[in-house]
């Protein structure tokens, strides 16, 4: 019996580049291919690329060279086959031209037509083997729910919108179908994505919508976080930015509609670095807002990400924002050291800092946020904590899950011990003993 053509996919960048790479999977097991872990047994690899800092085009490029040695059939997806010399040439043309194809980010029926023109599709489709949900390289009890694609903003150390063009949002009634899917399938937590979640539904003027049950929505992200909130799985919010109208969603966190969760990435603090990084919403009292969402909702955890020794900082402007992130206690927070990108706006701006004192920056920054970090944590020692399994107990009796302040792969775990066993997946309550830098240790309380 003649097998059915084999297909090996890479998966490189961030969430929503995953997302593309699990729909790119699920067509084409839905046509008869098989998806398979290992260059040997593939008949064709398929790498989806991430272009935006400088370490993971390296690590893209690294991925391809590597599934070109062990295979040698390979088509490139994702941001890095749109990326372009400044004289604009393909990057790709001379990094990789033995390559069977490239497309860009968002270019699906281009991958399903190089992959038809060198690995034939079967004759009959097996849509019978695609669980209604997709096919997902996420663990069964979460997953990833993109809700637009592209941007609007023209922040000057960005090249996304050259990448994937200007924000385009999902109908709403399309992503509550999928999100329904996924809780079908079993699915216990969401991460809501995109390039801003804040922004959804601006470009189609929030739009009327409507669901698989009729009911009328506006797309917007209100609206959206309210219905998701009804379906009985934790949901969080990831890159919100911080407009006027996050307020009323940090209603629904008070609620307890949604997790008490939000990712913000404010890059920086000081009004001048800001204004040159040209970020939307750089004028906003953000210090004042983020006291007035604690307000209403005490119990919020927020995270971030800054960049540090952007060209022309000062060594003031970065003490101001050191000061900002005492003052602001965020709970989670990740920086990067400035790194220049081609085609990026900022590479034209005076000031230039060296490598050793960006990195130097960055070091002083995390120490600093290392301190609040650890003390933030401290104060859950002997609190209760709703937290989701992610690894079953090993044989000393410890489960590794986390809290609803902690997102996978980015934040923080907390190791429990438990007398029963548990199932990834399953929402317990754990008894906090004791902190480390980032992580929690507890104990599972059995009622």
């Amino acid at each position: 019996m003649q097998r059915n053509p084999r297909i090996g996919v890479v998966s490189m960048g961030c969430p929503k580049a995953l997302v593309d790479s699990e729909r790119i999977m699920t067509q084409l097991r839905a046509e008869g291919y098989d998806i398979v872990g290992s260059y040997a047994d593939a008949d064709l690899v398929i790498v989806n690329t991430c272009g935006f800092l400088n370490e993971a085009v390296a690590e893209s490029v690294e991925a391809i060279n590597e599934a070109m040695r062990e295979n040698g059939r390979v088509i490139v997806t994702g941001c890095l086959g749109a990326k372009k010399h400044l004289d604009g040439t393909a990057y790709l043309d001379d990094v990789c031209p033995d390559v069977l194809g490239v497309t860009g980010p968002g270019e699906f029926d281009k991958v399903y037509g190089l992959v038809h023109r060198y690995l034939p599709q079967p004759h009959s489709p097996y849509l019978d083997l695609v669980p209604k949900a997709g096919l997902k390289l996420t663990p069964p009890h979460y997953a990833y729910l993109k809700i637009s694609e592209g941007c609007n903003h023209k922040c000057a150390f960005c090249i996304i919108p050259q990448l994937r063009g200007k924000l385009v949002s999902r109908p709403i009634g399309e992503v509550l179908h999928e999100a329904e899917l996924l809780r079908e399938s079993g699915v216990r937590e969401l991460m809501v994505i995109s390039q801003d979640t804040s922004a959804y539904g601006v470009d189609l003027r929030y739009k009327i919508d409507f669901t698989d049950e009729g009911k009328a929505l506006r797309t917007r992200l209100f609206d959206l976080a309210r219905e998701l909130g009804d379906m009985g799985m934790w949901i969080r919010l990831h890159y919100v930015y911080p407009y006027p109208a996050v307020d009323e969603v940090v209603e629904l966190m008070a609620d307890g509609k949604i997790l008490p969760y939000l990712d913000i990435p404010f890059q920086h603090a000081h009004p001048r670095v800001l204004k040159a990084m040209k970020r939307p919403a750089a004028t906003e009292k953000t210090l004042e807002r983020i006291q007035a969402w604690r307000k209403i909702c005490p119990d919020l955890t927020i995270r971030s990400t800054f960049i540090a020794g952007f060209p022309g900082e000062t060594e003031e402007e970065f003490h101001y924002l050191l000061d900002f992130l005492k003052e602001a206690q965020l709970d989670r927070v990740g920086c990067f050291a400035y790194s220049p990108i081609e085609g990026a706006p900022a590479n034209d701006l005076p000031g230039a800092l060296p490598d050793e004192v960006r990195e130097e920056r960055r070091e002083r920054f995390m120490q600093v946020q290392s301190e609040i970090s650890e003390a933030r944590m401290a104060k859950k020692i002997g609190t209760v904590q709703k937290v989701i399994i992610d690894e079953p107990e090993d044989e000393d009796g410890v489960a590794i899950g986390r809290t609803m302040a902690d997102a996978p792969e980015i934040d923080g775990i907390i190791y429990v011990t438990t007398d029963a066993h548990l199932n990834p997946g399953d929402i317990v309550d754990v008894r906090v003993t004791a902190n480390q830098e980032y992580d929690l240790i507890g104990r599972h309380v059995i009622q």
